[in-house]
């Protein structure tokens, strides 16, 4: 049996063809290409959530700088709001905020983190998965399958469009990582494979043209806070794909579209530090101190 998929709509007729999930169409679709059991591969992604959740937790305890001294201190400070109950927010989103910052953070000090789909993004789909496994005390094989959910997302993006900031923007990053984390979402809260692909699409569009201009090109700010962005429009658009809104634009076309625009932004705004808010003078400053 064939499990490769190549488009939104080849993971659909998978998906209904064998009466399975995004998530584990995405696990066989792993296993035969790298040759392993389904367990081997199940067991590498249980890995690397346990790795995203360990990022998180040691991010929300420290204040110490990153190494660029640009940001550090923001997981802590919004976890010490989350935990006060007096956010705007639901807890939930209050609580994937502050692991999105402290996911992040713990990047720029070189700490250990999965890249999902990217170093740049690696805070949305951990944050979302992790905050609402604690909320809803979800069994963490659900939240493991989730992941391979995101994981079809994010492979369909990269073919089609990318997931590079240099090459797309940083709606290739961040975008391509709220996408994810929409789909995955809501197939862990019961939606149809149909829904999912909706739910990516609402995501990556409400994050088309998100340009990339880091500060002194460091993967520092506004990264870290965009993270931060990308776990609010998920939560958003998987809301809405759960309700039964659907995007207008099959997430197929979505996809391209974004690889359309990622090709039309100049390359100052492309991860060069070049444009943008990395030219402000508050940057300017900064690169220029001693």
């Amino acid at each position: 049996m064939n499990y490769r998929f190549k488009t939104g709509q080849d993971l659909l007729e998978l998906c209904y063809e064998h009466n399975l999930s995004i998530g584990e169409i995405a696990l066989m679709r792993e296993a035969q290409a790298s040759n392993m059991s389904k367990e081997e591969v199940y067991n590498l992604m249980l890995e690397s959530y346990k790795v995203m959740k360990e990022s998180a937790q040691k991010g929300i305890i420290t204040s110490e700088d990153s190494m660029g001294k640009l940001i550090g201190h923001n997981a802590k400070k919004m976890y010490d709001y989350y935990r006060m109950g007096e956010s705007i927010a639901s807890g939930m989103l209050s609580k994937a905020i502050a692991y999105s910052l402290a996911i992040t953070e713990e990047n720029s000090r070189m700490g250990k983190i999965v890249a999902c789909p990217t170093a740049g993004a690696c805070g949305v789909v951990p944050a979302v998965l992790n905050a609402l496994e604690e909320d809803r005390e979800i069994d963490e094989k659900k939240i493991v399958m989730a992941l391979f959910n995101a994981s079809a997302i994010g492979l369909i993006i990269a073919t089609y469009a990318s997931i590079s900031g240099a090459e797309g923007g940083c709606q290739a990053e961040v975008g391509s990582a709220s996408a994810m984390a929409a789909s995955a979402v809501v197939e862990l809260l019961g939606g149809s494979p149909r829904a999912s692909l909706e739910g990516a699409a609402i995501a990556l569009k409400n994050m088309l043209g998100l340009v990339c201009d880091p500060v002194a090109g460091l993967v520092e700010v506004p990264c870290s806070k965009r993270n931060a962005g990308g776990v609010g429009n998920a939560i958003t658009a998987a809301e809405m794909a759960l309700a039964g809104i659907e995007s207008f634009v099959p997430f197929d076309q979505v996809v391209v579209t974004m690889g359309r625009v990622g090709k039309m932004l100049p390359s100052s705004l492309r991860e060069t530090a070049q444009g943008g808010l990395a030219i402000t003078k508050a940057a300017k400053e900064y690169t220029q101190r001693d």
